[in-house]
């Protein structure tokens, strides 16, 4: 197995002197080196072909013995030296110190046609980071990290890519339902391959504990190998780091909101500095248009990570990653700036974005009261958003078919469409007839438009709760089966019409449909 290795993380930065996973403070320091846990009888579930041949690699040698053990732990490569980063983090709002790379251990970067791919295994065992934690991730949670991560790709959305899916063989011990009631599942590791795996946690972590000197070297190993068209280091150029985060982050999270996705668990260690989708844990798909939506069972009280507030997170998040880099640039205006930029700046991305969605290609004055109408009226009887959003495109400007009867599927409760309901939304389509004059596309052009940006198909939390099911009897022909369907999001593939379709009524409540929670 040849790999154009070209480790930089784990040879210019600064390490920890100490090699055992022994739980401590790693002071000083941007990482740690270990060893995977060797799996008692590791076997491939499923293997990424894009991914593979992103790496230099050929499909053919995903069948080999060599590709199996490096890829679960068994064994490290010669001339490597797996690591786990040290970062902190806000979790929910609060400062929580160090955290670090708990049960994600990185192999080695990859260098192929003038990109970088660090690799990177998750649930491979104990690191100083895992806390009270063993390092290990199970396989429900390793199905619906490697799904998504492919999915989001194919989705358009920036994010990190998941290589292979394996069966450590071992068991895991899990108290999923965080009820006292541990049991034993199915161990599991996800090789998941990104640019680069650093957070604004990496930079957080130094300045909470004054080592501005170790702060400054990051920051500089980041520009230098993910931004090097910024310029060498300076202050000047430190503002335009950020200002470049700021706005990768806000492409990323108008993505999440065209699409309906919830990350579910938005702490500042579970935000890439590159702008990508990363952790993916008690993520979901909004079912029913709802604002107010959060997959994670942690969340449901406070819901700060509802799917109505993500981008204001984003920014709240930011303003910690500003916070973080103050020491090296030692003036608060032009950090609030480029804050202020991004609370501007997003707005009117959104609105683009919706317009997309709907098919105007135009601006228009009366354009944000229109969509919030939209926004208020999806809500008020349970409405599917892919659904409504893919079947929004067969709609006449002409109204010569009433609005409701094309988007009748996606209601959930269709009896719930009358009175002052069905009233709200004749209106919204008396208005989006008239909005739809101003526009010079024909309905054929409208409709291609709109299904480039309304994706088909999505990974429902259900979807891929059936792929776990199957998974636990040996069954992995429904995790290819997702993984082929979520290639192509966008396209009709009228063999998959099985999947575009509504929650079912069983999945509603049923665990890992509805909510889910951190434990994995």
């Amino acid at each position: 197995m040849k790999l154009n290795i070209r480790d930089k993380f784990n040879k210019k930065l600064p390490t920890d002197p100490r090699t055992d996973t022994a739980r401590r403070q790693v002071i000083e320091a941007c990482f740690s080196f270990v060893r995977p846990k060797i799996p008692s009888n590791p076997s491939l579930v499923h293997v990424s072909p894009d991914v593979i041949e992103a790496i230099g690699l050929d499909i053919a040698c995903a069948t080999s013995d060599e590709f199996l053990k490096i890829f679960s732990g068994a064994e490290v490569l010669p001339n490597t030296n797996p690591y786990a980063m040290c970062y902190g983090g806000h979790q929910f709002g609060n400062w929580a110190g160090q955290l670090g790379d708990g049960r994600a251990i990185n192999l080695f970067e990859v260098e192929l046609a003038r990109k970088t791919w660090a690799l990177q295994l998750k649930g491979a065992g104990e690191t100083p980071y895992s806390r009270s934690a063993d390092g290990l991730a199970v396989l429900r949670s390793s199905i619906r990290e490697y799904l998504c991560s492919e999915a989001m790709h194919h989705l358009g959305i920036p994010t990190t890519r998941a290589l292979s899916l394996m069966l450590s063989g071992d068991k895991v011990l899990r108290d999923m339902l965080y009820d006292g009631n541990p049991k034993y599942e199915k161990g599991a590791i996800v090789c998941r391959v990104a640019e680069s795996f650093i957070r604004f946690g990496n930079f957080e972590i130094f300045t909470s504990r004054g080592d501005h000197k170790t702060l400054k070297k990051l920051v500089d190993f980041t520009i230098e190998h993910h931004f090097p068209h910024l310029g060498t280091p300076s202050k000047v150029t430190y503002l335009k780091f950020f200002r470049e985060v700021a706005h990768r982050s806000l492409a990323m999270v108008v993505h999440w909101q065209r699409v309906g996705f919830v990350h579910g668990v938005m702490n500042t260690d579970n935000m890439s500095i590159l702008g990508l989708t990363i952790d993916y844990g008690p993520y979901g798909w909004l079912e029913g248009y709802d604002q107010g939506w959060t997959p994670n069972t942690t969340d449901r009280t406070h819901k700060r990570y509802r799917f109505g507030t993500q981008p204001q997170i984003v920014l709240w998040n930011l303003l910690q990653l500003a916070n973080a880099l103050y020491p090296l640039i030692e003036e608060a205006e032009p950090l609030e700036e480029i804050l202020m930029e991004y609370k501007n700046d997003f707005p009117k991305a959104y609105q683009d974005m919706m317009r997309q969605k709907l098919g105007l290609k135009t601006a228009s004055e009366g354009d944000s009261g229109f969509i919030a109408d939209l926004e208020a009226v999806l809500q008020v009887s349970e409405t599917d958003m892919t659904i409504f959003f893919r079947h929004l495109a067969n709609y006449k400007k002409d109204g010569s078919i009433p609005g409701i009867e094309v988007i009748q599927e996606a209601f959930y409760s269709p009896y719930e469409i009358q009175g002052k309901v069905q009233k709200q939304w004749e209106q919204w389509f008396l208005n989006y007839s008239n909005r739809l004059q101003q526009e010079a596309l024909t309905d054929v052009q409208r409709k291609g438009g709109m299904n480039e940006v309304n994706p088909k198909y999505v990974l429902r939390n259900y979807m891929a709760q059936l792929a776990i099911d199957a998974a636990d009897k040996e069954d992995y022909s429904l995790i290819d089966e997702l993984f082929q369907l979520l290639k192509r999001p966008y396209d009709e593939q009228p063999q998959m019409e099985k999947w575009f379709a509504k929650r079912p009524d069983w999945a509603r409540h049923k665990v890992g449909c509805s909510m889910l929670s951190c434990s994995s």
